[in-house]
């Protein structure tokens, strides 16, 4: 039986702070430095979905270059078309607000009524009549037998200071500024927009450069290591792929049956609502009450009995059920082989540190780490131990 030394312990030992240190580390630095990570991430995840276009365009004769600027334009294009159906389906919407905020108004006003009419039966069901209470005496009169008394007046703080005592002056602290407020809120959504700005440019860089860095990645390791790195590079690249397209797929057919159903009942913003719908269906363990939410708060402008809302209720639930019970694990699970488990965690840790992106980005980045797991053999427990 083998006996560790103490130096062997004491270096053991600061071989573990080092590790939980550089952990530490690792952490407030994406913490600290969301916005930047998050933007390359998504800045990857694109160049990974174009790059097959792009691929296809290079069998086509086309220097890579040039094949990546058509590719990215097209993408700008057809994001530049969705959100200009987004902004004029939300400007009729805006225009509406009077009305939906009259409708939300009469609503509540309507729910007050009926809990205080319900609240006042409960009373004269629950306490006996002799317990109730009396109606009040009106205004002016006193029971038999009370003597009216006058109270004395409180003396004023002037009067009860001795003369020539000098008065404490009490000093109210000023309002806080909203101008430092409003400069933090402006400030942040600033630094994301200056960050969103540079995606195009990342994605184009990462597709027309991809050989370059690919062959550049490679030369870090040597012999084997570099073939279970080029592994690794495929893998994480197939299952973003995976992913998103399956997502996307999945999110198109809820929309579009979403679009159907809301056009029948006469949904106001019917295609603005649906897509919303059935994209917020795919949020992981939220994604149900998210999806539910935008069809019922557009109903309000229209609709004025309950049974339309709890059929609206009832069909999106049934949607998400047969989707992500049904539809998910062909089109995405078979790629990702996540235990429950795992996500969860990874949900809980990611949408720590970067708040609801980091919901959407937590299993991309987990069965990424997972497909490295796979491939590099001092790894593989990892990547059992995060599997399915």
């Amino acid at each position: 039986m083998s006996t560790l030394t103490s130096p062997e312990i004491t270096r053991t030992a600061s071989q573990t702070s080092v590790k939980v240190l550089a952990v530490a580390a690792s952490i407030a630095l994406l913490y600290y430095g969301h916005v930047f990570f998050i933007t390359v991430l998504i800045a990857i995840i694109i160049a990974f979905l174009l790059d097959p276009i792009v691929t296809a365009f290079v069998k086509l004769r086309l220097p890579r270059a040039v094949a990546s600027f058509i590719v990215c334009s097209i993408a700008l294009l057809i994001l530049y078309l969705l959100g200009l159906g987004l902004y004029t389906q939300f400007s009729g919407f805006v225009e509406d607000l009077p009305t939906y905020s009259q409708r939300m108004n009469e609503m509540v006003d309507n729910i007050a009524t009926q809990v205080d009419h319900f609240e006042k039966q409960t009373y004269q069901v629950m306490v006996p009549k002799r317990f109730q209470e009396k109606e009040a005496p009106p205004a002016g009169t006193q029971p038999p037998g009370n003597v009216s008394r006058k109270k004395p007046a409180k003396p004023t703080p002037e009067q009860l200071t001795p003369p020539g005592t000098i008065q404490e002056v009490r000093i109210h602290p000023e309002p806080t500024p909203i101008l430092p407020y409003v400069y933090g809120y402006l400030r942040s959504f600033y630094d994301v927009v200056l960050m969103a700005s540079f995606v195009p440019f990342l994605v184009y860089f990462m597709l027309s450069w991809r050989d370059h860095m690919r062959r550049s990645f490679l030369y870090l390791f040597s012999g084997p290591g570099r073939q279970v790195a080029g592994k690794s590079w495929e893998g994480v690249a197939n299952m973003v792929r995976a992913y998103v397209i399956g997502n996307f797929i999945l999110g198109l057919l809820i929309s579009i049956v979403s679009c159907l159903f809301f056009f029948a009942i006469r949904l106001p913003y019917w295609p603005l609502i649906g897509p919303l719908s059935g994209f917020l269906s795919l949020v992981p363990y939220v994604g149900l009450p998210l999806a539910i939410l935008p069809p019922l708060l557009a109903g309000l402008i229209t609709y004025t009995q309950p049974a339309i809302y709890v059929m609206i209720a009832v069909v999106i639930a049934m949607l998400h059920l047969i989707a992500i019970n049904l539809l998910y694990p062909k089109l995405v699970g078979a790629r990702v082989h996540l235990n429950p488990l795992v996500v969860t965690i990874a949900l809980m840790f990611w949408g720590t540190l970067w708040g609801g992106i980091g919901l959407l980005l937590a299993i991309p980045i987990t069965a990424a780490f997972k497909a490295v797991c796979d491939n590099v053999s001092s790894l593989q427990g990892y990547g059992k131990l995060l599997g399915d």
